[in-house]
């Protein structure tokens, strides 16, 4: 049964028949909070194990480049926001626009996460480094998987450009955007 089915007929979604989009890409997102949750919850209990090593081991991240790498993708979520609001006012060129920004902006962000990922294996870093480069990689390749599959959703839906669609696609696109700031923090700053 479509979403639309369930608005026409007033089937259970219950609180999920209130959010944006389609009623299973909540269930999607859902669940990949809580992968991204545990996930972070490991990098935190293993940073308070080895607090020490977390610490050298963020020394040598460029939170220069994470910074742009959050602008660019809090400016992706808006450009997404902007081509959802378009999408409503029927404006579909308007809305496949913003969604192309949306989409473009997240290509300069994975160009620059494999820009900072280039940087750090030259300085030795990898996956078997330390705990702090398992979970660090294990975490951002995570996300930046997450960033390549919403590219492609926007694209799928700004072909359409119908509203369903667009806040379909927007809803993931801005759950990428909330993990990054979530993690940025965590990954980069927090000592």
């Amino acid at each position: 049964m479509s979403a639309t089915d369930c608005e026409q007929q007033g089937t259970g979604w219950g609180i999920l028949e209130d959010l944006p989009g389609d009623p299973m890409i909540w269930v999607l997102i859902f669940s990949e909070l809580a992968a991204f949750g545990l996930f972070l919850g490991a990098f935190i209990v293993a940073r308070a194990v080895h607090p020490v090593m977390f610490a050298a081991g963020r020394a040598t991240l460029d939170a220069h480049l994470a910074g742009l790498n959050t602008v660019v993708l809090v400016t992706s979520g808006w450009a997404a926001a902007r081509g959802t609001a378009a999408a409503r006012a029927r404006r579909k060129q308007a809305a496949r626009g913003w969604l192309f920004g949306a989409m473009a902006l997240g290509g300069v962000f994975i160009a620059i996460k494999l820009l900072e990922y280039a940087g750090e294996i030259a300085q030795g870093n990898g996956l078997e480094t330390s705990p702090f480069f398992t979970l660090y990689f294990l975490l951002t390749g995570f996300h930046l998987l997450h960033v390549g599959l919403g590219i492609v959703i926007l694209a799928v839906v700004s072909r359409r450009a119908e509203v369903i669609g667009v806040e379909t696609g927007a809803a993931f696109w801005h759950m990428v955007d909330l993990l990054w700031i979530v993690m940025f923090p965590i990954l980069y700053l927090v000592r």
